[in-house]
């Protein structure tokens, strides 16, 4: 099984990207219109982020969505065939800065959200970066995908660690220096166990181990900002938010990291996983005690 996919998505990938587009084009026609994927979890998020924008407004912004969602796992396809050479004149960013830190002697936590496109993300920072960067990933429960996609994702040196084993393998990274890439806007397992605080002014729980962790071990944080400049270029801005988290609480980190997502989203709202039920869980009196924001709930 596992060859027989991986021929066919090779093959797929030999294709001119005008012809993988167009297939994207296709394929966005039956998501949208005639399957409808996820439609109401979408225009449901996008209310609850967007609710001064008109309903023709964030129609749009939906479309766009699904426009990008598409194309993200197509551009996804075209990179088993593609060359690195190829490949870079379709991605740039300042990435210099971590290679900046990494020359102090700095270990470095790289924290973004679901933006697209975040597989370019990986092969940018795997390509320019002077050390090993880890990656956090869900393992796919098809054996055969997961290895093809695994393949793919550490191609150029990145260490994928499956978040289920992450805390098992977590001492052996940390014996030496290290950039850790993580997507920590997902929401937590247990809504008991997080940081609680407006998201787009609605309550919504954040993951503690980001924070957690960039704190106990003192990391340089830097946020990862994802601009597409057009149909298949992507810039990657990294912003550095400190040398030394330690200098911060965990509350503060987390803070800062829902600011820089929503002006992510803001700064361009179709570029975003809002298929994903953003709040998924309701505010109780029990959690009070995990309210880390000053904002009115």
């Amino acid at each position: 099984m596992y060859y027989f996919i991986y021929s066919l998505l090779y093959i797929f990938s030999l294709l001119p990207f005008p012809v993988i587009y167009f297939v994207s084009d296709g394929i966005y026609g039956l998501i949208y219109y005639v399957f409808g994927y996820r439609k109401k979890v979408v225009l449901q998020n996008l209310l609850i982020a967007f609710p001064e924008k008109t309903e023709k407004e964030r129609t749009r912004i939906a479309k766009d969505f699904y426009h990008g969602f598409i194309d993200t796992f197509i551009e996804t396809i075209k990179l088993f065939s593609i060359t690195k050479k190829s490949f870079l004149k379709l991605v740039d960013g300042n990435y210099e800065i971590i290679n900046e830190l990494t020359r102090k002697g700095k270990s470095v936590q790289l924290q973004s959200g679901h933006h697209f496109n975040w597989e370019y993300a990986n092969w940018l920072v795997a390509n320019k970066v002077n050390i090993t960067f880890h990656g956090i990933y869900m393992p796919i429960k098809n054996k055969a995908l997961n290895k093809i996609f695994y393949n793919l994702r550490a191609k150029y040196g990145t260490r994928l660690i499956s978040a289920i084993d992450f805390k098992s393998q977590r001492e052996e990274m940390l014996q030496q220096q290290y950039i850790l890439g993580l997507v920590a806007d997902q929401n937590p397992g247990n809504p008991k166990y997080a940081h609680w605080l407006n998201f787009f002014n609605r309550p919504a729980p954040f993951v503690t181990g980001p924070a957690r962790g960039a704190v106990k071990n003192n990391t340089a944080i830097v946020f990862v900002r994802f601009k597409k400049i057009k149909r298949g270029r992507y810039y990657f801005y990294y912003e550095l938010v400190t040398e030394n988290a330690a200098e911060y609480t965990e509350q503060q980190l987390t803070l800062k990291y829902r600011d820089f997502i929503e002006q992510s989203v803001r700064e361009q709202p179709f570029n975003y996983l809002w298929s994903h039920r953003r709040w998924k869980w309701e505010f109780k009196d029990e959690y009070k005690n995990l309210w880390i924001d000053d904002r009115i709930k």
